[in-house]
């Protein structure tokens, strides 16, 4: 029985441990008939090679700092050298230096916000026009996302960063649409992997969707998050784009 992404061809960034929601992505692209390949950079690069190997068929991953244009600029030949196409991108990226976070907003310096906003918002249009040319028969690109509709305790800039990635991804919607490339989001709720532990009060988060989820929410299983944006990598979203999909067991529906 065909997968449902049999023979189609992925780039899946932000695998860092088997913890990381991308490398749940990864796996079940995998089962699902799909083959990906992985990026990583520096230091981080030894390890996601190893947590590689933990997918059931090994995967190659590739060096991109997605702030460096000269490894945006190398993306594609890279690629290539294993696949002469793609059929979507998954952007798995954040990060917000640490007086961006726990409490410091009103104090946080420019150029912390800047990284924040580069790495974590910037980046998908950046990542997404450095994989264009691979997609030239349509694809889908999916971040992953956590609601910005609202000022969570502790988030701070990085929840400003994640409205800017949810405004990056509409216009990215309107402008691709053209081509045939879906932009979409998965909002997850909280996830207990290796990002989240360096977000302050990441407690806070576990207590209010303990409380507030109409649906069982565990905070240690990132399959659900997973499940949901491989479906919106298949071809059964073929003409959704611009869309924010929740997975959070419906914390965003209800009120306090």
């Amino acid at each position: 029985m065909a997968g449902l992404v049999n023979g189609k061809k992925f780039l899946v960034t932000g695998v860092l441990t088997d913890q990381s929601i991308a490398f749940h992505i990864a796996r079940l692209i995998q089962e699902e008939g799909g083959e990906v390949v992985l990026s990583s950079f520096g230091r981080a690069m030894s390890i996601t090679t190893r947590i590689a190997g933990r997918l059931p068929k090994v995967a190659p991953v590739i060096e991109l700092d997605v702030t460096n244009q000269e490894h945006l600029k190398a993306l594609a030949p890279k690629i290539r050298e294993y696949h002469s196409h793609l059929d979507g991108v998954v952007h798995s990226i954040g990060f917000a230096p640490e007086s961006a976070l726990g409490g410091n907003f009103l104090n946080t310096p420019w150029d912390d916000v800047a990284v924040a906003l580069h790495v974590s918002a910037y980046s998908l249009a950046s990542l997404t026009m450095a994989s264009k040319e691979l997609m030239s028969e349509g694809g889908s690109v999916v971040g992953m996302d956590f609601d910005a509709s609202v000022a969570w305790p502790q988030y701070d800039w990085m929840g400003v960063a994640k409205a800017a990635l949810e405004s990056a991804a509409r216009y990215l919607a309107r402008d691709l649409g053209k081509e045939n490339i879906r932009v979409n989001l998965i909002a997850a709720g909280p996830i207990k992997t290796m990002a989240a532990k360096s977000i302050p009060g990441f407690a806070e988060f576990e207590s209010v969707w303990n409380q507030r989820a109409p649906l069982n929410w565990d905070i240690a299983d990132p399959v659900p998050a997973a499940k949901g944006a491989v479906a919106l990598l298949s071809d059964w979203f073929p003409k959704t784009t611009g869309e924010i999909i929740h997975v959070d067991g419906g914390v965003h529906a209800v009120g306090a």
